[in-house]
């Protein structure tokens, strides 16, 4: 997948806590063409029957131009408005193909460690940190 993505933004550590009140915070980085191509931040806030703390790092694979020209010139992406992003389980990445893949953005969750009721990218805000 990632030979055929345009580009991809990996998080390598978010971290997700909340007792009722809940926010999660990471910085990642844009590589395209295996060239860093920008330095991001993701935010949410969250609200309901929540509980825990919950490190977890993910990928988004933009597998077309329009996609991350939507993150490249909105100021600041919610994940969930605008491209479709497709959260990839373990059955899913053994079945795709190149023909399979017509989405925009494909995400992967990877390295979860603790505990924490829900959770979802729904919500998350992803804003460019240097200005590129």
């Amino acid at each position: 997948m990632g030979r055929k993505a345009v580009a991809v933004l990996v998080f390598p550590e978010i971290v997700k806590a909340g007792l009722l009140i809940g926010g999660q915070t990471g910085t990642g980085v844009l590589l395209r063409s295996g060239k860093t191509a920008g330095r991001y931040r993701l935010a949410a806030a969250s609200y309901g029957l929540q509980a825990g703390v919950q490190k977890y790092g993910y990928a988004l694979f933009f597998m077309k131009e329009e996609g991350l020209r939507y993150l490249e010139r909105s100021d600041g992406w919610e994940v969930g408005v605008g491209p479709s992003v497709v959260i990839v389980d373990q059955g899913f990445a053994r079945s795709a193909s190149t023909t399979t893949l017509m989405e925009d953005v494909y995400a992967f969750v990877f390295d979860q460690s603790g505990l924490m009721a829900g959770m979802g990218l729904n919500g998350s805000k992803i804003t460019r940190m240097d200005g590129g």
